[in-house]
């Protein structure tokens, strides 16, 4: 009985790490596909800093010219609804790969 109980509990922990490691992936995907723009943005105002423009005035260049190419990758046939569904799959997989480990549990107390 306590062979089947140390069996669940390792089960269960590597169970966590899974999810843990998931949690991460979807997160970083997420906030890479917010960062993005806004590090565009900064590279954008440090390139016209360095040409001489200060940085309120590369700044109200680059948000507009992030803001424009914002604009034109939303109107990609396909562009958008393939990186939120590459999100989905993401966390479609992290939950297939999850609800696996309750079957292996329930070999382990058979």
């Amino acid at each position: 009985m306590n062979k089947v109980k140390i069996n669940v509990a390792l089960i269960r922990l590597f169970q966590f790490v899974v999810f843990v490691l998931f949690t991460f992936m979807v997160m970083a995907y997420t906030f890479a596909m917010i960062l993005l723009p806004l590090d565009a943005i900064v590279m954008l105002i440090k390139f016209l800093s360095l040409i001489g423009l200060g940085g309120i005035i590369g700044a109200i260049i680059a948000v507009p010219a992030v803001g424009y190419l914002g604009m034109m990758v939303y109107k990609m046939p396909g562009l958008c609804q393939l990186l939120v569904e590459i999100g989905m799959d993401l966390v479609n997989t992290g939950k297939a790969r999850i609800e696996a480990f309750n079957k292996i549990i329930e070999a382990a107390k058979a």
